[in-house]
């Protein structure tokens, strides 16, 4: 399949807001607010990343990665997602590429790591793991991940950016 990924532009806004609601539309552990919550997120300049995923002059899928906030006050950490491929393209390899562009981005910007909340036998191929000191309050431990490029992996409570409560 042929690809670019590059970073968002304004073109590009209203299609991603298209992408991100039609890949989230059916998933069954969704709050289908995820567009909004990218929207949200351009509005509060909290977007440290928004790459696409580009095929045939269409956005075939789109990431976005923000700030998070420890509880100890440890810098350098984000949030990955949400992440979205458009549902007839899936499987098809966008998504692993569109992860690895994200990651090296941040690697390349000194991130200290990434954490993410999704399906841990996907993202574990990332390097993404559970962190028993690194926790998102009411949310099961095994779908919060991190990935830590400067260890140790600090111990405190994270928090995303107040976008994530977007609903439209």
């Amino acid at each position: 399949m042929n690809f670019i990924i590059r970073p968002e532009t304004p073109a590009d806004i209203a299609g991603i807001h298209a992408l991100t609601a039609a890949a989230f539309a059916n998933a069954e552990h969704s709050s289908h607010t995820e567009q909004y919550i990218v929207d949200a997120l351009r509005a509060r300049g909290e977007l440290t990343l928004s790459l696409l995923a580009e095929r045939d002059g269409l956005v075939a899928g789109h990431v976005a990665v923000s700030p998070v906030t420890l509880s100890n006050d440890h810098p350098g950490w984000y949030g990955l997602g949400p992440i979205s491929v458009a549902p007839a393209l899936q499987g098809q390899g966008i998504g692993s590429a569109l992860m690895q562009a994200a990651l090296a981005a941040l690697q390349s910007r000194g991130a200290r790591g990434c954490v993410l909340l999704g399906d841990p036998d996907y993202y574990r191929r990332f390097g993404f793991r559970a962190e028993a000191g690194l926790v998102l309050p009411g949310v099961p431990a095994a779908y919060f991940q991190a990935l830590c490029w400067q260890p140790p992996v600090p111990e405190a409570e994270v928090a995303y950016s107040p976008a994530f409560d977007a609903q439209g």
